[in-house]
């Protein structure tokens, strides 16, 4: 089998294509053949950054057909088509610290790969209703929105801020509109703005030229603030969102990508009486909630552009230009 993984290094440069023996599983594991996998932010922030061992192979989601299965597999049997779980021990109930201890394209190998060998636990059935393509992108950037959402509380009639265009941020404008809720989209980009707008977007923001665009919010709701904030921007953004919520409202911290500390600005959290949730992906459990939801709703999420999985590279510095709207998928 071949497979992209890091070694020597972290960057792109050491993203190397490889050949290996196929994979057996074990007692319990079930083996994928990969057909297709999608990018997040966090696939890259890995690669460049670290902190994993070396060599380790990159990407929390993909989609693929079961091939073979190991002693003792019940859940599943060859043939199948499934998605992974970014947390493949995590099955139900809250985050602690073992569920979160193992991830895909981590601390365990990930979908950059023609075969890949995974617990029958840590799969789920792919929606019929989506390509494999389509369903490749749930694990990571779909569950994230969609337990944003949840935690949340969230119920037909509230109003949404969901930041930029990326995959997470389609993703909630998309579940937030099936959930019957009125959404609100930041972007630095009119065409995505557009884009957005054509996915159901009730108001558009552009933050260039709107930099205070809690104001903005605010204005747009008549004063009262957004129900829900969903939070990617991180250091940069958070108190644009605290100062955008209602009281009561909710903000859902899942990204970094304007940085990673802030201070704290106690007296507009109590003041507000912010709800504050951090959002790490979730369960298996959500998972399954989440495809009913996608089926039940015709959702289908948004590919903005599909590569085959040994330009990997070429995607990722896609990914990392931020030219992308939606999600970047391979193809196996």
């Amino acid at each position: 089998m071949k497979r992209l993984h890091i070694e020597g290094g972290h960057g792109l440069a050491h993203l190397k294509l490889a050949e290996l023996p196929d994979p057996v599983p074990g007692h319990g594991e079930i083996l994928i053949r990969m057909t297709a996998a999608s990018l997040n932010y966090r696939d890259l922030a890995t690669i460049l950054f670290g902190g994993h061992r070396l060599p380790f192979v990159p990407l929390s989601d993909g989609c693929g057909v079961v091939e073979a299965v190991g002693p003792g597999v019940t859940r599943v049997k060859p043939g199948d088509r499934v998605i992974p779980s970014f947390f493949p021990g995590w099955q139900a109930g809250p985050p602690t610290s073992e569920a979160l201890g193992a991830a895909l394209g981590g601390t365990l190998d990930g979908c950059l790969t023609e075969k890949l060998v995974i617990s029958q636990e840590g799969v789920t059935l792919a929606p019929a209703s989506l390509t494999d393509i389509e369903a490749a992108c749930l694990p990571c950037a779909g569950l994230t929105a969609w337990r944003a959402l949840q935690d949340g509380g969230i119920k037909a009639g509230d109003v949404v801020v969901v930041q930029g265009t990326g995959g997470v941020s389609i993703f909630a404008l998309q579940f937030a509109r099936a959930a019957g809720a009125t959404v609100i989209v930041t972007s630095s980009s009119d065409e995505k703005l557009a884009r957005a707008q054509a996915l159901g977007a009730d108001h558009l923001i552009n933050y260039k030229t709107t930099p205070d665009w809690a104001k903005e919010v605010r204005k747009v709701t008549g004063g009262r603030g957004a129900d829900h904030v969903v939070e990617v921007g991180g250091a940069g953004t958070l108190l644009q969102s605290l100062n955008a919520i209602r009281i009561g409202g909710h903000v859902a911290v899942i990204g970094l990508l304007t940085g990673l500390n802030q201070e704290i600005p106690v007296n507009l959290i109590f003041g507000k009486n912010a709800r504050i949730s951090g959002i790490t992906v979730g369960s298996r459990l959500m998972v399954e909630e989440m495809c009913r939801a996608v089926e039940a709703n015709a959702i289908k999420p948004v590919v903005d552009k599909v590569l085959p999985f040994t330009h990997a590279v070429a995607a990722l510095e896609l990914m990392k230009s931020q030219g992308h709207f939606g999600k970047i998928a391979l193809s196996f």
